[in-house]
């Protein structure tokens, strides 16, 4: 069997890179398609401004002359001198069901990362933290989001058959927010709404919403820095998210709360969902595609709870029961049935006990890997 690693130098080589899972997975009924366009746009080192401090790689691996697996290899600097961890990131990792294959495309990434003198390998990761995240170990036979990577349950066999191990993990649960929010947060919301003078932004258009945008990031940076592997954002990467992002977001699925002083202290961010819409559009907004996005947004029983932040100083003061308070709201009046929490440390057990709260079940676990590089030759 001859397997060959070609690095991915052209345009024609990046279309093959992000193309190959729409071929791996085109009968799995669970993966989600990422948009073509913005894939290759969060690959470009033109325009995603992550590479002002990261390079990567793109490898593809051809089996036979047929392509048959793909893996980006990431070094984040602002990471190594946050973490004072010298390690490369992989991601974008894709493969058949073939441990030569998957193999070569590691130990091809592994030796890179060992000729720049880094220690660790570990993934799957994105350049940040808003990028895909997380290999799939649970719930295979679940229906995946726009936000989360879905893989075959041989790869994380083949993982460890090559030496990873586990460094962290995520949980994510499915819930039912029913048709009334628990009396127990409405109560606890309007006791702490009152008691800390807050104030909660409701919002009719998009724009409304660009007004706490920079202020939304802040919070981000701040309630997420300590979580595993975060770099906070920069001022060229907030404004470029908010380019991205907030042109399509229904303004009443996001939930704000001000301080007394007017400035964010916490946010949720939820969206109907778009799986289903993603896979009929096949990764293309164009002809067709963006009708069947359009469609998932005006009117749909299921929504995804993308991101969900509270400012440190006010954490643990029940800033979280209001906003839940206000999406289950949002929720009811659209006739949302069931959302998806999205990825959560399995440790991060204040947010996980939140869904006590709800008909609610853990469907997915997913896992950072980590390999030690010290063993490998160069």
């Amino acid at each position: 069997m001859n397997i060959i690693i070609k690095e991915v130098k052209s345009k024609s080589g990046m279309k093959d890179f992000v193309a190959f899972p729409f071929k791996l997975y085109a009968k799995n009924k669970y993966w989600i398609p990422p948009l073509i366009s913005s894939e290759i746009a969060t690959l470009d080192r033109k325009k995603n401004p992550a590479f002002d401090f990261c390079e990567a790689k793109y490898w593809l691996a051809y089996r036979d002359g047929k392509i048959a697996g793909r893996i980006a290899s990431i070094i984040n600097h602002s990471f190594i001198k946050k973490w004072e961890k010298k390690y490369a990131r992989f991601g974008w990792i894709d493969f058949i069901d073939d441990t030569e294959v998957s193999k070569a495309l590691l130990n091809t990434v592994e030796k890179w990362a060992k000729e720049n003198g880094l220690d660790a390998l570990h993934g799957p990761l994105g350049f940040t933290d808003l990028d895909f995240e997380g290999m799939l170990v649970e719930g295979f036979e679940e229906l995946g989001t726009m936000a989360t990577i879905y893989n075959y349950p041989y790869y994380p066999a083949h993982m460890k058959q090559h030496g990873y191990r586990a460094d962290t993990n995520w949980v994510e649960f499915e819930i039912k927010p029913g048709k009334k929010t628990p009396e127990r947060l409405e109560r606890l919301s309007a006791l702490m709404e009152k008691k800390l003078e807050l104030t909660i932004v409701r919002t009719k258009k998009a724009k409304e919403i660009l007004f706490y945008a920079k202020g939304i990031f802040d919070v981000i940076n701040s309630s997420y820095k300590d979580l595993y592997g975060v770099v906070e954002l920069t001022d060229k990467q907030i404004e470029y998210y908010i380019k991205l992002y907030f042109g399509f977001i229904r303004p009443e699925f996001v939930s704000i709360i001000l301080d007394k002083t007017r400035q964010v202290v916490a946010f949720g961010i939820t969206m109907p969902s778009l799986s289903l819409a993603l896979q009929k559009a096949k990764g293309r907004l164009f002809p067709f595609g963006f009708i069947h996005l359009m469609k998932a947004m005006k009117r749909n029983d299921r929504a995804d709870l993308l991101l969900v932040a509270v400012r440190p100083d006010y954490q643990r003061k029940g800033l979280n029961a209001i906003l839940m308070n206000e999406i289950n709201k949002v929720f009811a009046a659209n006739h949302v049935n069931i959302a998806e929490s999205n990825p959560e440390l399995e440790t991060n057990l204040l947010v996980q006990s939140f869904w006590e709260n709800y008909d609610s079940r853990q469907h997915k676990k997913r896992t950072c890997f980590i390999k030690q590089l010290s063993a490998i030759q160069n």
